[in-house]
Parts: C-alpha cells; sequence; structure tokens
C-alpha cells in the first residue's frame, strides 16, 4: 500500500498469506453446504464466540439485517443506540427488510443504559403498542467505545426476563476483547447471535459471520437466500476468513499505536486529542483554531498520499490498523507538524 489509509479499519488489503490461502483454497457450491473452506471458517468461528452454529454472509450490514429478519416480525420494535452502526449507517435496512420499528436511545459512551431498556419494552399487550421483538447492542462502538462486560450481562439478563432475545453487533469484537484483556466468547455468551466483521482490522477483503444457536443459524440460512446473500464457490473468500480470525490476535498492536498516535498528535499546537477515548484502534480530536477550513486540510494531506476524512460534528477520526506502522505514523506526523506551524 503506498498511500497511508487512515480513514477505516475497512481499508485494509488482504496479506500475502491470505492471497496465498485463497488462491489453493478447497471450494464446493456454499448454497449446496459442500464447500469444506466455508465450513471450516463457520465451525472455527462458531468455536471461538462459543456458539453452536455460524454463517458466513457477505458484509456486516448483512450479518445485522439477516440477524434482524431472523428474529423479529413485521410490525414489531426493536430497541437499540441512537448512535449505533444500524441506526447511522445501514441505510435503513430495517424499515424495508424486517419491516420493524426502531426505538432508540443514548448510547453515546458506547452502552445503552440498562434502566432505560428496560423501562421502555412494551409490556402491555395492548393493541395500540407495537411488541418488542428484539434488543441490539453493539461492541466495540463506532465511536470508539466499548462496552463493559457488566452491561452486557445486565441488558441480556432484562432481555431474557422479558423473553426478547440479544443481537450483538460485533463487528469489532475482537478489538473489544482486545480492551477488555477477554476472549470473544466472553461477550458473545451475552447474546443470543452476533455479527462479527472479517475485513474491520482483520485484513480479510470480503465477508462477515453470523454465529448462534443451531436453529437461528438454520432459519437464518433461508433468510441469506431470500437476500440474495447465497453464495457458490465461496471458499476462496472463506480461506481469507480464516485467516483473518488469527490475526485477531495482534489487535493489541494496533491500540498501542493508536495511544502513541494520540499521544504525539496532541503534541501539536492547534490540536486536541480526545486521550481519554482512545481505547480501541480509533484517535478523535478536534482543531483548535478559528475559521478552520477542513476542505483544505484533507486535500492537503490527500496531495502527499494521506487519506483521511473530513471532520464529523466536529471531530477528526484517525484510524490504525495492520498497514499503519509507527514509521508511517511518524511521517504524518511530521506533515501535521508543518502544516500546523
Amino acid at each position: 500500500m503506498e498511500k497511508i489509509d487512515l480513514r477505516s479499519d475497512t481499508v485494509t488489503h488482504p496479506t500475502e498469506k491470505m492471497r496465498q490461502l485463497m488462491a489453493t483454497a478447497p471450494v464446493g457450491d456454499d448454497v449446496y453446504g459442500d464447500d469444506e473452506t466455508v465450513i471450516r471458517l463457520e465451525k472455527t468461528a462458531a468455536e471461538l464466540l462459543g456458539k453452536e452454529a455460524a454463517m458466513f454472509v457477505p458484509s456486516g450490514v448483512f450479518g445485522n439485517q439477516v440477524s434482524v429478519l431472523t428474529h423479529t416480525k413485521r410490525a414489531q420494535e426493536i430497541i437499540l443506540g441512537e448512535k449505533c452502526h444500524i441506526i447511522e449507517h445501514e441505510a435503513g435496512s430495517v424499515a424495508l427488510i424486517s419491516n420493524v420499528q426502531t426505538r432508540t436511545i443514548d448510547d453515546s459512551t458506547g452502552e445503552m443504559d440498562p434502566r432505560e431498556v428496560e423501562r421502555i419494552i412494551r409490556k402491555a399487550e395492548d393493541i395500540h403498542f407495537p411488541h418488542t421483538g428484539l434488543i441490539c447492542v453493539e461492541t466495540a462502538h463506532s465511536t470508539g467505545n466499548v462496552a463493559s462486560l457488566e452491561n452486557l450481562q445486565e441488558i441480556r439478563a432484562i432481555a431474557k426476563k422479558h423473553g426478547i432475545p440479544v443481537h450483538l453487533d460485533g463487528a469489532r469484537l475482537f478489538n473489544a476483547a482486545t480492551y477488555l484483556g477477554v476472549e470473544g466468547k466472553d461477550i458473545a455468551e451475552h447474546a443470543d447471535s452476533i455479527s462479527l466483521c472479517l475485513s474491520k482490522g482483520l485484513c480479510a477483503p470480503v465477508g462477515s459471520v453470523v454465529a448462534g444457536t443451531k436453529a437461528f443459524i438454520h432459519e437464518a440460512r433461508k433468510n441469506r437466500k431470500i437476500l440474495g446473500g447465497g453464495m457458490r464457490q465461496a471458499g476462496i473468500l472463506a480461506a481469507a476468513g480464516l485467516e483473518a480470525l488469527e490475526m485477531r490476535k495482534r489487535l493489541k498492536e494496533d491500540h498501542d499505536n493508536a495511544l502513541y498516535f494520540g499521544e504525539e498528535l496532541d503534541k501539536i499546537p492547534g490540536i486536541r486529542v480526545h486521550k481519554d477515548a482512545i481505547k480501541i484502534n480509533m484517535i478523535f480530536f478536534d482543531i483548535e483554531k478559528e475559521n478552520f477550513d477542513d476542505e483544505k486540510f484533507v486535500s492537503h494531506l490527500k496531495d502527499r498520499d494521506i487519506l483521511i476524512n473530513g471532520q464529523d460534528g466536529g471531530l477528526y477520526r484517525f484510524v490504525t490498523h495492520y498497514y499503519i506502522t509507527r514509521e508511517r505514523m511518524d511521517a504524518v506526523l511530521e506533515i501535521l507538524r508543518e502544516y500546523f506551524r
């Protein structure tokens, strides 16, 4: 990769080892259930997440949407955070695909308040109310926050009490596990289904995995077919996914790099880094200069082969990943020092 791409951890390319594995992967027709590489990926993912079964899907959005569709009935209501990925970045899919109503609550800290979750559950059988069909949680959150195990446990207990399933958007589950110092299954045990992304920070080019009970995955496979997600010789992609699962073991390096990057960025006059918010591989900062030209700033870096997103709500976000080495961070820092000088 020649460019230094700080926009997200979705921009990573497959490693050379991944490319070799993809080129030699045994394949079959996955819709018929005979692609042995896909089978191995699903079995491995299920074991890592402590679930009975798993299913390979094309993307994280697909994983979330097929899970919501499988858990719910039309005209039900789902509870989820107002800043979560399903609400912010999935183009209203739940309304179009599952025909459910969303009820959102504050999750700006990466967690929903369990008391608030329980308060808004539709408890009475009243013809005026939609029935609460699902609670969705997310960790690691796209804000860079990580929910505590205690928070997830409380929400799961409330859900069980009311007979409501819990879906976990675990796109960056292993980042959350790395931050908490636990295994992925220690987080996943607090949800009935999980969607895990293989291309966010793990270098796979395509794909996510949905995990849950055997009965849930059986029904989800039918819904995957309905949504057009049944793939044929998908073992070529699953081979990269298997290696991506191994790459979870190096995520602490990305987290450590984010801390280093954040500390050095904060030393540059004009940049204020939210250092307390650096929990995973994301650095958030704002520019303390009047009439600062966002477009000019982004273009200046792009001209020097550094890709960033413009500010969102006044905040900039840099994301570290496999291809953001200390050497590359130092190169960016030098250009920024010169720019703000």
